[in-house]
């Protein structure tokens, strides 16, 4: 069964991905999901910013099985809109862990926009304070749109939304759109709360810019010889990360500052370790395919499949 993105779309919300993410995180923290490294292949059709990739991402998790394949082509941003091609491009294929019957493959492009905000807002109501009342974003594209969404549904409070893109007008646009305002680098990295989701390969975010009790919800930048956020950003924080070792492999912001994860969200969110009110909280997510089998399973649910049924004897 092949699912295309639109019935993925009428079948996948935020209000059942969010809990599902965050029961997924704190099933991963707790060792209950084997999950191996992210393979990337560079495809070497170009030798500048039109180079793409091609990752491959297999997880086992309760019943079920998954492996996600996903492009990321930044030149595509480029191209003539005309053409509709999305820089992130994707399939999920999910299989019953028992037999290894495969149950569906689906359009995974979608899935994995939303399961990405899904984890910020996972992260964004466990550490940021019950007092923020202000969000910064730092980029105007698809994952500053999914997650403003995502964000408002577990914190309404957040009425001060400030958007900061380096093309003004997209900035502008966005804000137009959403009931929000077109602001500085600095105005938008003062907020409460800020999320960067650029596409930048250098920092964008200095630390010297942030309140004392900010929440950095870092997104973008995925990759270790890429990175958002500076130096002192990382290094004054307190790190948090969907996965150590997915952060400390696969993220520039940590390898390249020299900072260190104190802990995984899922150790958070199963109330094994507190939250620090002393100093500013780096959340560091590079996106994992337990999110994506995890996001994926709901679809089928909403569809109708079984998943799982027992085997036939």
């Amino acid at each position: 069964m092949y699912i295309p993105e639109h019935e993925v779309r009428a079948a996948l919300a935020y209000d059942a991905l969010i809990p599902a993410i965050r029961q997924a995180l704190i099933d991963y923290s707790a060792g209950l999901v084997d999950q191996p490294a992210r393979m990337i292949l560079r495809a070497g059709n170009e030798e500048d910013y039109r180079n793409g990739w091609f990752a491959v991402m297999p997880v086992i998790y309760g019943d079920l099985m998954g492996v996600k394949t996903v492009t990321f082509y930044p030149g595509n941003a480029e191209i003539d809109p005309a053409l509709g091609l999305h820089t992130h491009m994707a399939i999920v294929e999910v299989l019953r862990r028992s037999t290894g019957e495969p149950l569906a493959v689906m359009d995974g492009r979608l899935i994995t926009e939303m399961r990405t905000a899904a984890v910020s807002a996972v992260a964004l109501d466990a550490l940021a304070p019950p007092e923020a009342a202000s969000l910064g974003i730092l980029g105007s594209g698809v994952q500053a749109r999914s997650h403003l969404q995502a964000l408002r549904l577990v914190r309404p409070a957040l009425k001060d939304v400030r958007i900061w893109s380096r093309t003004a007008a997209n900035a502008e646009r966005l804000a137009e759109e959403t009931g929000a305002h077109a602001v500085t680098v600095q105005e938008a990295a003062s907020a409460d709360v800020v999320l960067t989701v650029t596409a930048s390969t250098n920092p964008v975010l200095e630390g010297r810019w942030f309140a004392p009790h900010a929440l950095v919800l870092a997104v973008g930048a995925t990759g270790s010889a890429l990175r958002e956020l500076d130096d002192e950003a990382m290094l004054r924080s307190y790190v948090v990360a969907e996965s150590r070792s997915c952060a400390e492999r696969e993220s520039g912001d940590v390898r390249l500052s020299g900072a260190h994860v104190q802990v995984e969200i899922g150790e958070i969110l199963s109330g094994s370790v507190a939250v620090p009110r002393d100093k500013p909280i780096v959340f560091k997510s590079v996106g994992m395919a337990i999110e994506d089998l995890t996001a994926a399973k709901l679809v089928l649910e909403a569809l109708g499949s079984a998943v799982p049924r027992p085997p036939k004897k």
